[in-house]
């Protein structure tokens, strides 16, 4: 799944995304990595991290629009623009590393994505990552579909949260080997007090795009209305978030 970004917004309004990743760069099992790959690095932020570990780090990113700001903000990196079901390497690395991106990737598409992957890695190389899990924003988008089907619409989920299972069987297929897997609850807080509008705004575009903008506006005061009492707490908004983080080899 493809959609516009609006890079600037994403880094002030949504710095939540990046700083949880940077837990996730302590599954790389760093002895002998020198190649790293960051899939989907957005505004860099993630990719600067790794090269701050002492890696040879390239970012690659579909969005125009992030890989200008991530070339604005951090001159000294190299940064790809590339799809990650159709991105090619000259040379293999020795980790490929990713942080809320998998998730956008349809379920349809994730062997294409894993295939690159894999053919990127030398015997051994390393994949790690984290996405939205099963469950992920369930009670946003449970909402977003009720809210949807009182105005005349489908809603059609935007992204693909698998389980460990469902997501090891994939990696497993593509020849990896899963060495590590934890999918857990984390809560997210949401920024302003706007906060769940700005987050569907910000995430949930494509679903909108049939949608009259009467029909939208009703949708996001029913939805935001509707979920305040569950996940508005002590004069803040949060987003009910699960995450699968995974580290899987190429053998």
């Amino acid at each position: 799944m493809n959609q516009e970004w609006n890079a600037e917004k994403y880094s002030s309004g949504f710095s939540f995304v990046y700083k949880y990743g940077t837990d996730v760069l302590n599954l790389i099992d760093a002895e002998n990595v020198h190649d790293v790959i960051d899939l989907g690095c957005g505004t860099g932020t993630l990719t600067n991290e790794l090269a701050g570990m002492g890696f040879n780090v390239t970012g690659i990113d579909a969005s125009a629009e992030m890989l200008r700001t991530a070339r604005g903000n951090f001159p000294a990196l190299r940064f790809i623009q590339s799809d990650a079901t159709d991105f090619r390497l000259d040379d293999l690395v020795d980790v490929v590393f990713s942080n809320a991106v998998l998730h956008w990737i349809d379920r349809t598409r994730q062997p294409l994505m894993m295939r690159c992957v894999y053919d990127s890695l030398r015997p051994g190389g390393q994949f790690v990552f984290e996405m939205g899990g099963v469950g992920c924003g369930k009670m946003i988008h449970d909402k977003l579909a009720e809210n949807f089907k009182a105005c005349g619409y489908e809603y059609v989920m935007p992204f693909f949260f698998p389980s460990v299972g469902e997501y090891a069987g994939l990696l497993e297929d593509a020849g990896f080997t899963v060495r590590y897997a934890l999918l857990f609850d984390r809560p997210t807080e949401l920024k302003g007090d706007d906060g769940l509008r700005d987050w569907i705004n910000m995430f949930v575009k494509i679903p909108f795009e049939s949608v009259s903008s009467e029909d939208r506006e009703k949708i996001l005061h029913d939805t935001v209305g509707g979920l305040r009492d569950k996940l508005f707490h002590g004069g803040k908004w949060y987003a009910d978030y699960v995450r699968l983080r995974m580290r899987a080899v190429k053998e």
